[in-house]
């Protein structure tokens, strides 16, 4: 007997199935036995296997605009406001954490992430989304971010992409890294946090 929701139960447990074996490996006769379902009932839900993973990217980006700082940066608009706090070393280490934090810990990011990274080299449309999502959305919010500081005195003037490279690629590199050693994630966040300290070490303008 069908449970609740069975149609977001189906892509719950295909985006399981995608973030562990990949979208190719994964046949609809796992999808159904991991939901409780016959095939039948599954293709009541979704004409096949490919319309499954379009509804996933549907809601994968519908979660990545509403919850990423990367989708949502606007320097211009925070530069307006008026009750903005000050963007210390310790403030902008705690923006970023909460973000590492969250990237790894909600499920269904942590899982659409991994999907991502095994299908970047069989679906050239996730290949893209996964360069969106993870490289040219994060570059350009922390290159806004490093001209925001520059124009306010608070970094020294530099090349501020391959600035906010210095920054941001590292962090990428220890998200990766806690994908695939969990254990690792207090090592990663004390890594981040003096990274991001350092950074603000030596790009800092020295006032006079």
């Amino acid at each position: 007997m069908e449970r609740g929701n069975t149609k977001q139960e189906i892509l719950e447990a295909s985006l399981e199935l995608f973030s562990v074996q990949g979208f190719e490996a994964t046949s609809i006769s796992q999808i159904a036995g991991a939901v409780g379902i016959r095939k039948a009932s599954l293709y009541s839900h979704f004409e096949n296997k490919q319309a499954i993973l379009d509804a996933l990217v549907k809601d994968v980006l519908e979660q990545y605009v509403e919850h990423s700082i990367f989708a949502k940066a606007d320097w211009d608009q925070y530069e307006a406001a008026e009750d903005k706090p000050a963007l210390t070393p310790d403030a902008a280490a705690q923006m970023i954490l909460g973000q590492v934090r969250y990237i790894l810990h909600d499920p269904h990011i942590s899982r659409a992430r991994k999907m991502l990274v095994i299908e970047q080299f069989q679906n050239p449309e996730l290949a893209k989304l996964q360069t969106k999502q993870n490289y040219s959305d994060v570059m350009h919010y922390f290159t806004g971010l490093v001209k925001y500081l520059i124009r306010h005195d608070v970094l020294t003037e530099d090349d501020p992409a391959i600035m906010a490279a210095q920054l941001c690629l590292p962090v990428s590199t220890w998200i990766n890294l806690c994908d695939r050693e969990p254990d690792r994630e207090a090592e990663v966040m004390d890594l981040i946090s003096r990274h991001i300290q350092q950074f603000f070490k030596v790009y800092r303008l020295e006032t006079r």
